[in-house]
């Protein structure tokens, strides 16, 4: 009994034990397989080995049972395999058979092959060995990556909500030197106050006693009066030197407080400025991750739904040129092939924005700012990288816009080939584009069309006291880019030989177009923010708003002055730009917010504008969502806080 027992036990370790079943017919059949004992009855496989197979059997006819129990009969089996064509034959004998527990009439039967096709038999282990394998594997995989997955969410999570905390912690560090700093101010106020005070009573003091000392030396007194008069004198220099002295140490607590504040301003100074830059690299940050990796192109607006995957040319001008000074140079190739192999052109032309996914154009208009500005970008590449490969693209685009010159009688450049409007911000464009493309080529038809650009600027938009920068050909908007645009693209200097004056167009911006509104942050904070409206401020009916893009334009317009006038000698004024650069600078600071979407992690960026959805005062609104990251706006902060021009070309 117990060696047949073993020997069960061996038939059983060979069965591979499967985790599904698949249904086998069979017939009862005699010992020497020719007469049929029972009609078709349904079993499943349980176990299937080699030599083998086990039977699950519901529901047997006692008598069925009996037989197969006293090896009476041998099975003929039909064994239906899931997703094959026809099932596998096989005639076997009864191994053992054991009834159920719990159940009726339900067996578990062992049997050992007779005969059975040795491909088919072995297609049948190769199913039952793969669905073996499968799901443990399956399973494997899916706790592998399952695990992967909640890993990379766990650091994904933690990354957004580290840099989140990054930008609030600027925000803070901001208000609080602002509280801090105003507090200074007050008690510089006081002390000047008091020491204004202290100066007067001791100016009182001096005079009671050059009285005193005449009333002594006066010989027409009666000596009553004189000591009476002495007496008085005396009182009152007491008096004022009790209350010079009571002042005097007011001022010395004033002053010991005014240096412990300081300190803590300096403290908290030295902490934004690191936060600051930790900020300003995280906006980096931001630019790169959203770079799609088949086009090459950056989504120019992460937030808003009208406009989501619409990577702008302008736009792309601005972050191809932020990888290129941080000398990413590979990012920079992937834009450059888009606009080299892959973009869609109208005439030459490319078009103002394309997708960022698949590349295709998103906007069918073709306007000359965004083509000078490609140019722009690629020519700032090659100067920095010394990569000649896109000069020819660069050759092409300035083609195509001294082309549109060439059809100007006075050598201005129309805003695009089918419009007639003339812009100044895209004549400023080119000026600057010619003259690097020429720095770069040599080639002298680059200077002539620039000198031709800068004549037609200032025949057609300088030169008036009143409205120093007209916006166009025969438009007097103002609009306070090309006073930005004017300092970067044509310089303080060369402004004043034309007889234009670069501080009067710099006080007229200030004068008109700066703003100074309430952001409401994201997590529903309102700060106060001092920057640059798109436009005149008397010209719009929906109040100010600050644009972060033309802040930083203005902020590099400040630097650049303050460079000019520190080669001047001009110590004092260079120190006044210098300081309205950074005041300005610490406002966009104050507008950072954090990437909207997963794919930011949080990551640092600038809205286009305090105000989402809003008229710019030049034909277009601003993005929709309260929380739209804009690539423009990120891309040109960044210029300002490095000191970068884009409108010129340095080493």
């Amino acid at each position: 009994m117990r060696q047949r027992r073993e020997e069960l036990g061996r038939e059983r370790r060979q069965y591979i034990r499967l985790d599904s079943v698949f249904p086998v017919q069979f017939r009862l059949v005699t010992q020497d397989g020719r007469v049929f004992l029972s009609d078709l009855l349904q079993g499943f496989t349980n176990n299937v080995g080699k030599g083998g197979i086990c039977l699950s059997v519901n529901n047997l006819n006692p008598e069925f049972a009996r037989l197969i129990r006293e090896q009476q009969a041998k099975l003929s089996l039909d064994i239906e395999m899931p997703l094959a064509g026809n099932p596998v034959n096989a005639q076997a004998k009864v191994a053992w058979m054991r009834e159920v527990p719990g159940a009726t009439n339900k067996y578990l039967i062992g049997l050992k092959y007779e005969k059975i096709d040795a491909l088919q038999n072995n297609r049948l282990m190769r199913y039952a060995w793969t669905k073996k394998l499968f799901i443990p594997v399956v399973l494997s995989a899916i706790l592998v990556l399952g695990s992967v997955i909640a890993i990379d969410n766990l650091i994904n999570a933690k990354l957004t909500r580290d840099n989140k905390a990054l930008v609030e912690q600027l925000v803070k560090a901001i208000q609080e030197s602002n509280i801090t700093k105003d507090k200074i101010e007050q008690i510089s106020k006081e002390r000047e106050d008091l020491e204004i005070k202290i100066r007067e009573l001791q100016l009182n003091i001096k005079r009671v006693e050059q009285e005193r000392l005449d009333t002594e030396r006066s010989a027409g007194l009666e000596v009553e009066k004189q000591a009476e008069k002495m007496g008085e004198l005396n009182k009152l220099i007491e008096r004022l030197t009790k209350e010079r002295g009571f002042l005097e140490e007011k001022l010395a607590a004033l002053q010991r407080r005014e240096s412990s504040i300081t300190e803590e301003f300096l403290a908290l100074d030295k902490r934004k400025a690191n936060l600051e830059k930790a900020n300003f690299d995280k906006m980096y940050q931001w630019l790169k991750v959203h770079q799609n990796p088949a086009t090459g192109l950056v989504m120019s607006f992460e937030g808003d739904s009208n406009v989501s995957g619409w990577a702008f040319t302008y736009d792309q001008s601005l972050v191809a040129q932020a990888y290129a000074h941080f000398s990413d140079f590979e990012r920079v190739r992937r834009i450059l092939d888009f606009f080299n192999r892959k973009a869609k052109r109208q005439e030459g032309q490319f078009f103002n924005a394309y997708y960022v996914n698949d590349g295709n154009p998103a906007e069918y208009v073709v306007h000359s700012g965004p083509n000078i500005w490609l140019g722009i970008a690629i020519v700032q590449y090659t100067k920095k990288s010394k990569d000649t490969s896109y000069v020819r693209l660069a050759e092409e685009i300035a083609s195509r816009i001294i082309d549109l010159q060439n059809k100007d009688k006075d050598g201005g450049i129309r805003g695009g080939p089918d419009v007639e409007w003339y812009s100044t911000e895209h004549n400023l464009d080119a000026y600057a584009f010619f003259n690097m493309l020429y720095e770069i080529t040599g080639k002298a038809r680059y200077q002539e069309a620039a000198e031709r650009v800068l004549n037609w600027l200032v025949r057609y938009t300088y030169g008036k006291t009143e409205l120093p920068v007209k916006r166009g050909k025969g438009d007097s908007t103002i609009a306070t880019d090309t006073y930005a645009w004017s300092i970067a693209a044509i310089g303080p200097e060369k402004l004043e030989k034309l007889g234009m004056n670069p501080d009067k167009i710099m006080e007229f911006a200030e004068e008109n177009c700066r703003a100074e509104v309430s952001f409401v942050r994201p997590k529903g904070q309102s700060v106060k923010i001092k920057g640059f409206d798109f436009a005149s401020l008397r010209h719009v009916a929906r109040g100010g708003i600050v644009s972060s893009e033309w802040t930083a334009q203005m902020v590099m317009a400040y630097k650049i002055m303050a460079d000019f006038y520190n080669k001047k000698g001009m110590t004092t004024k260079a120190a006044a730009y210098s300081a309205k650069a950074n005041e300005y600078l610490l406002n966009l600071s104050n507008m950072i917010i954090s990437s909207p979407s997963p794919s930011g992690q949080g990551e640092s960026c600038l809205p286009y504008a305090t105000l989402d959805y809003v008229d710019t005062g030049h034909g277009w609104f601003t993005p929709k969502g309260k929380s739209t990251g804009s690539v423009a706006g990120t891309a040109y902060t960044l210029f300002a806080y490095y000191n970068y021009n884009p409108l010129a070309l340095k080493d």
